[in-house]
């Protein structure tokens, strides 16, 4: 979003337009931040091998992953849902990996009538594979490398305590389980934690995997996650992409020598690419002001974007219909019945009742971790491609939140 002649803007359309059409709260997105980031992860690495696999979990909106998906990425999905989407949305088989956590093997059965890459993160289940298949389908390992990495402690996902992996600590046991059932093991991977700013955190964790990796010599790919910081305040560091590229694409570059065999270099980005691509439009309700705080209450809320709430996350505000007015102090809080903030003493410009306000880098976790709580709708969605705005998702109505009810006799 940019600032021309006074008037903000995306893809070259005024952002009130998008707002008076599509009506708020709106999620809009823009293409080609996508498309950028995608394009700058991939030129960072210098492995001829190198393979992005988009993690669905941040935005599932189908138009999303087609474009995701025609940009020339595979999918990491972690339920039978998203893999069915995958399918839907046109990705090929070979191209999804399924990653689940904690599910039943029911459910790894169904992923596998499928024909997907399976990703397997604790030794219950990976035994039961292997009675069920053997060497017949080849499965990838999910290794927690005991690191604890990422901006907050919800969003770590390698360290001890993670219910996410098998312990590195257990890899004697694993290679038991493996010998035993004669499981075929085609890829190793690890994810530490979202929003992480050090490389070294990274080649860390490589190490491990290529240690790890020396057990299994059939492996045709690692997957490294991913976790890379993107901006959120005006004052954040965000990874250093290349920096990342040259150290850890030089390093496994090296490691495929000392196997034996090239491997595809394999990441996992989510909230890297979609991330700065959304902002969330919501209109200004009411100006209240209280013996100590004005409050700007808008017309969205924890409902449609929680992060703030559930992470403390910060998210940039912007008031885009008044972008010349004199700087004050306010909380923007939403319409949801309990404590419901968005940001706290943020310094915009003027705000009226009516004016628009947006909330940046809100396309990775805003609308896939909405609800319909207080029975409020879900908003629209829109996709800014070609200087065209298109919508993608309509805005809910009371007949969907009456869709799966069953009304009874009583």
């Amino acid at each position: 979003m940019e600032l021309v002649n006074g008037i903000y803007q995306i893809g070259g359309i005024p952002v009130l337009d998008i707002c008076k059409e599509f009506g708020t709260p709106v999620y809009v997105y823009d293409a080609s931040i996508i498309e950028r980031q995608y394009n700058k992860l991939m030129n960072a690495f210098p492995n001829k091998n190198m393979k992005i696999s988009y993690a669905c979990k941040a935005l599932t909106n189908i138009n999303i992953l087609k474009f995701i998906k025609n940009l020339g990425a595979k999918i990491d999905t972690v339920s039978i849902q998203e893999v069915q989407l995958s399918l839907k949305a046109g990705f090929e088989v070979q191209n999804i990996m399924y990653t689940p956590n904690c599910v039943n093997i029911d459910e790894i059965i169904r992923a596998v009538d499928l024909g997907v890459q399976i990703n397997i993160d604790n030794i219950s289940i990976l035994e039961q594979f292997g009675h069920l298949y053997g060497n017949t389908y080849p499965v990838c390992i999910r290794i927690n490398p005991h690191i604890m990495a990422g901006g907050n402690k919800k969003i770590s996902t390698g360290h001890i305590d993670s219910k996410f992996g098998i312990s590195i600590y257990q890899l004697r046991h694993l290679e038991r389980v493996v010998a035993s059932n004669n499981i075929k093991i085609n890829g190793l991977h690890m994810h530490t934690g979202s929003d992480i700013l050090d490389a070294e955190v990274f080649l860390r964790g490589a190490e491990i995997l290529f240690e790890a990796a020396r057990s299994f010599k059939e492996l045709e790919f690692m997957d490294f996650g991913s976790g890379f910081k993107v901006k959120y305040s005006p004052e954040d560091n965000t990874t250093d992409i290349e920096e990342l590229g040259e150290k850890l694409g030089t390093r496994f570059n090296e490691f495929c020598k000392e196997y034996g065999r090239d491997l595809t270099i394999m990441f996992e980005p989510g909230k890297y690419l979609v991330s700065e691509s959304g902002w969330l439009f919501v209109r200004t309700n009411v100006i209240k002001q209280t013996t100590s705080t004005v409050f700007a209450g808008v017309d969205s809320g924890q409902n449609h974007l929680i992060r703030p709430m559930m992470y403390d996350a910060y998210h940039h505000i912007t008031n885009v219909s008044n972008p010349n007015g004199i700087q004050r102090i306010y909380t923007v809080v939403g319409y949801i019945c309990e404590t419901d903030t968005f940001g706290w003493d943020r310094k915009l410009n003027e705000v009226r009742e009516g004016d628009i306000l947006v909330l940046h880098n809100a396309g990775a976790y805003g609308y896939s971790m909405s609800s319909n709580y207080n029975s409020r709708y879900k908003p629209a969605e829109v996709l800014i491609h070609n200087g065209k705005a298109k919508l993608i998702r309509r805005r809910e109505t009371m007949e969907d939140l009456l869709a799966t009810q069953v009304e009874v006799e009583l």
